[in-house]
């Protein structure tokens, strides 16, 4: 029976000496400083968040205000104002219908005794302009004036001869490959009656192999001075010239430009162009 007893003893000493000094120890019931610090920034972002959509107002503007009596003044312009005057037909007024008749003072100009005819352009002949001109350069025999002065005495002067600087009739020359085949038909050029030099006229051909020109064109001139003194008759004439022109016959077509400088003459003296 002793070791019974001792055995309960010894459970008993086991059982209370166990819940005074090997108690487990328990987790601690407060929260690490990591998650308050998260804790504390996660409620800053959604406060700054919240401030940040829900913070602006919109601005209320007042509502306009209508339907409400207004007073205005009204000057003496006003012609219901004028209604009210008992004589506003019995005597003159300068706002009824007649003031724009009789407050107006006519406008009285005096004569001018220096009378100018108003210019008029005189008809000038588009034409030929060169002619008009030469025909104003010639002596008028009619009105002649008789000076008293006497006349300066003429100073002998040496003789000079400009030669012949432009040429005394119309020519053509034949350019490019056509210039090696022989002209059959040669063409006496006209001298055209037009007072002013007339630019040279540059034809380009094609020649088939039986000698005929089958095309003629126009070239334009690289100077602009030229080009704008350009005489349409005188290319007409140049094109008629070169569609009539005949060459040896050849095995294959060629190419050529031709160039014809024109010889003028004065135009005949005509009365519709003198002013």
């Amino acid at each position: 029976m002793k070791p019974a007893t001792a055995q309960a003893s010894g459970s008993a000493a086991n059982t209370g000496g166990g819940n005074r000094f090997s108690e487990p120890d328990l987790p601690g019931l407060g929260w690490p400083w990591r998650k308050i610090f998260f804790l504390i920034l996660l409620a800053m972002v959604v406060h700054v968040t919240l401030i940040y959509f829900f913070g602006t107002r919109k601005q209320y503007t007042p509502r306009p205000v209508t339907k409400v009596p207004r007073l205005q003044l009204v000057g003496d312009a006003n012609p219901f104002i004028a209604l009210n005057d008992p004589a506003l037909f019995a005597l003159p007024n300068p706002r009824d219908f007649s003031s724009a008749i009789w407050l107006r003072v006519p406008v009285v100009v005096s004569p001018s005794f220096r009378w100018d005819e108003s210019p008029q352009w005189l008809p000038l002949a588009t034409g030929n302009p060169a002619a008009a001109f030469r025909q104003f350069l010639q002596p008028n025999a009619d009105a002649q004036i008789r000076l008293m002065a006497q006349p300066l005495p003429e100073m002998p002067a040496p003789s000079t001869s400009l030669g012949t600087a432009l040429p005394q009739s119309s020519t053509f020359k034949i350019l490019g490959s056509l210039a090696r085949r022989r002209l059959l038909n040669p063409a006496a050029l006209p001298s055209l009656p037009y007072d002013n030099v007339i630019p040279p006229s540059k034809v380009q051909v094609l020649v088939d192999t039986t000698g005929n020109v089958i095309s003629a064109i126009l070239l334009p001139l690289a100077d602009n001075m030229e080009a704008a003194d350009r005489y349409d008759a005188a290319d007409q004439e140049a094109l008629e010239i070169a569609r009539g022109l005949r060459f040896i016959p050849a095995k294959q077509l060629a190419f050529g430009e031709i160039i014809f400088q024109w010889h003028t003459i004065p135009a005949p003296a005509n009365n519709n162009t003198s002013p």
